[in-house]
């Protein structure tokens, strides 16, 4: 299976986006190890793995993460290459809109970067975090925040602001069926994101959605869960 076109590398405009987006994933790791604390004893689940590492910030985490032996990588696509990339990661295919194939609190910590926009609907996100908090006992997540001014999948700027149908009506006029359908992007906002953890996260030891900026604006939300 061809890795998912998200970001269209024909695009003149993707190269300047991938810089983007290997800076602010830079930045959001360093947010990673300072509230996952990790050692080189915790197992470690990275939900969204891309088998394609042609793009700058293509499977960042593996590439930074010190202790790629604790790592298990996970997908709905084949990215079982990975394995041969990153030294005694482990790949375990999932399969989209169902449980993973984990069992309860398996894994230390959860690291999730740009998956949650791209996985359904409003409950299939729901259901998504549900499950991320299942399978581990830390959970660091990533999304685009819907209010950033330019949407970088498409590179349109404001219209994404719009009510959801009003949104996909434009992108269909201009030809971008793909991201027309909510099941390709489903862009959150804060409020939103914490309205996904029971009670918004107060049944936990901790939850908290903080931001990572740029020029002061946020650019991405972070979910962090200690279940």
């Amino acid at each position: 299976m061809a890795a998912i076109d998200y970001f269209q590398p024909k695009n003149p405009l993707t190269k300047f986006r991938s810089i983007i987006a290997h800076k602010a994933r830079v930045k959001m790791y360093k947010r990673f190890e300072s509230l996952a604390t990790p050692t080189e004893n915790d197992k470690v689940l990275d939900i969204g793995v891309t088998p394609d590492n042609s793009l700058l910030e293509s499977n960042d985490f593996e590439k930074m993460y010190p202790y790629t032996q604790n790592i298990t990588m996970s997908t709905i696509e084949d990215a079982s290459n990975l394995e041969y990339v990153f030294n005694g990661a482990k790949f375990v295919r999932n399969e989209p809109g169902k449980p993973f194939p984990f069992y309860d609190k398996q894994f230390d910590i959860l690291f999730c970067s740009a998956v949650l926009e791209h996985v359904g609907d409003d409950d299939t996100q729901r259901q998504f975090v549900d499950e991320c908090i299942r399978v581990a006992r830390k959970i660091y997540l990533t999304t685009p925040n819907k209010y950033f001014p330019i949407e970088f999948h498409t590179y349109l700027p404001f219209i994404h602001y719009l009510p959801r149908r009003t949104h996909q009506k434009i992108l269909r006029l201009l030809k971008m069926n793909f991201w027309a359908e909510t099941s390709n992007l489903n862009l959150l906002t804060k409020k939103r994101l914490l309205s996904m953890l029971p009670m918004g996260g107060s049944t936990y030891k901790n939850a908290m959605v903080c931001y990572n900026r740029m020029f002061g604006i946020i650019t991405n939300l972070i979910l962090w869960v200690e279940a």
